[in-house]
């Protein structure tokens, strides 16, 4: 540009039809969004018709469920007494706790109480095994059950079971050890064994399963978890001290042993009497 020669200067109204006269596309940046689906009356409706098809699969599956569920009841409510033994899957043989387990176990298989555990390593193999050397002491009928999970570091359940049934999902399995179970013993255990006390204690308390012993085995391990429930939870009246009455700690499987075989002569009385006036 020559030195003589002044900028041009634009007025505001020149400024303003100038911008005016530009393409609608470079006014608006958001006509170059891509449409949204679900947005016109088209698509709503076809949405709307997947979401009422969904409904009614879901409402297919759930009636579908109860029935298997009600002709599962029918086959095994009140012929069998089982315990569902949880524990960790890290805990090796030449632990106190691995000796416990199986100790308990075979106690059970001595008393013709069925044993149901995850199948896997640790602490279940212990107790499925336990489980079939006190029946086998014994000549007792007990059977030593496995629900195993779909999981890359368990690739096989334990040696030790007479009757097995995988599982792909975590849901489905922590709703059988509930259906076939009549009384639960905690032992050591990670997220896993936390997460399965506290499912079935959650389904006691609001009486989606019916109300069994739930035993804790060594106090170091469970004191101090049932502890800060009182101290935090029950403190702030999120929960009620009648939720601690099926709770029990204790430390030998002695302990466990008088605490669920107690609780099988209940149950066996009951069917009993049943049986008596029918």
């Amino acid at each position: 540009m020559s030195k003589n020669k002044k900028p041009r200067k634009f007025s505001k109204r020149s400024l303003s039809a100038r911008s005016s006269k530009r393409p609608a596309s470079s006014r608006n940046k958001s006509s170059d969004l891509p449409r949204i689906p679900g947005l016109n009356s088209r698509s709503r409706g076809r949405r709307g018709e997947l979401r009422r098809h969904l409904d009614e699969r879901l409402q297919l599956l759930y009636h579908r469920t109860m029935v298997i569920e009600n002709e599962l009841r029918k086959l095994d409510e009140d012929r069998f007494y089982r315990v569902c033994i949880f524990g960790s899957a890290r805990i090796k043989q030449d632990t106190k706790q691995y000796s416990d387990v199986f100790a308990l176990a075979r106690y059970f298989g001595w008393e013709g109480i069925d044993v149901l555990t995850g199948g896997g390593p640790g602490l279940m193999e212990a107790a499925n095994k336990g489980a079939r050397l006190g029946r086998e002491e014994k000549k007792t009928k007990s059977l030593s059950y496995g629900l195993s999970i779909q999981l890359e570091f368990e690739p096989e359940p334990n040696r030790h079971i007479d009757i097995k049934r995988h599982h792909h999902k975590f849901s489905s399995r922590l709703d059988d050890f509930i259906r076939l179970s009549n009384s639960v013993v905690c032992t050591p255990g990670g997220i896993g064994t936390l997460l399965e006390f506290f499912f079935v204690w959650q389904l006691i308390q609001v009486k989606h399963a019916t109300p069994r012993p739930i035993v804790l085995l060594e106090k170091a391990f469970w004191e101090g978890v049932v502890q800060w429930l009182r101290d935090v939870p029950l403190a702030r009246g999120l929960m009620g001290e009648k939720d601690f009455s099926n709770i029990h700690i204790v430390d030998t499987p002695e302990e466990v042993f008088e605490i669920i075989s107690a609780h099988h002569r209940e149950f066996r009385e009951r069917v009993g009497a049943v049986e008596e006036s029918t």
